[in-house]
């Protein structure tokens, strides 16, 4: 009786020590959860260049206060071009998803985006748009917590103005690319602070600023826009 008893604790002892098959490794189940983002633009003259939405787990951050801005945030503040920072649900492994905004987001107009996530990849959100006629402003809000949001709940936020820190502000025609100029776009020579910082505003040609293809009615006060994320499934 004693040897039997001895045989079977081995063999359980031999059974749990045995390596799990990969077959046998269960997948996270996935989670999804729907989501509409909408931003409204709140400036007098200032276009809004097409939306960037990201969303990503909080190891990823679309930018920091007093830090310099990544290459792809400022191809999109300076000429408004969101590719770059769309690519990044493929060149960065902390970034699940991305979705575009469907344009010109005009003065006064909104628009919205729906996106479909797996909460297990991605549990917050970053926006972000460019002031087009500025050299590098942008609205932008980033590591937004999404994963809390019930069916039905909404998350509103007012959206500062935001300067890369990438290109002086001397609000010229050959360096804004907005309608009020048509200038450049990006160009990879940082001659500003290179650090990401709330954005001074603009002077414009009717406030004594020389080199400046504004006008007054292209100035614009905080917040530049308003951002409603709403989970719809």
């Amino acid at each position: 009786m004693k040897y039997r008893l001895l045989m079977i604790a081995t063999s359980a002892g031999l059974l749990a020590g045995c390596p799990i098959e990969d077959d046998d490794v269960q997948e996270p189940v996935p989670d999804t959860a729907s989501y509409t983002v909408s931003v409204k633009n709140l400036t007098p003259n200032q276009p809004l260049s097409p939306l960037a939405i990201l969303a990503h787990n909080a190891q990823y951050s679309l930018f920091e206060i007093g830090q310099p801005s990544s290459n792809p945030l400022e191809v999109m503040a300076e000429g408004g071009d969101n590719s770059n920072l769309l690519a990044e649900s493929a060149n960065n492994v902390n970034v699940g998803y991305s979705a575009s905004g469907t344009g010109v987001i005009l003065p006064g107009a909104s628009d919205s985006v729906s996106l479909t996530i797996d909460t297990n990849v991605a549990q917050q959100l970053s926006v972000a748009s460019m002031l087009v006629n500025t050299n590098d402003g942008f609205v932008g809000e980033t590591q937004l917590d999404i994963g809390s949001l019930a069916i039905g709940e909404s998350l509103n936020i007012n959206m500062a103005v935001w300067d890369a820190g990438t290109e002086a502000n001397d609000e010229s025609a050959a360096a804004v690319p907005g309608p009020a100029a048509g200038g450049e776009g990006y160009n990879s020579i940082r001659d500003d602070n290179d650090r990401v910082s709330f954005h001074a505003g603009v002077i414009s040609q009717d406030d004594g600023l020389a080199s400046s293809a504004l006008n007054a009615t292209h100035r614009f006060l905080n917040p530049g826009a308003r951002l409603t994320i709403t989970r719809t499934e």
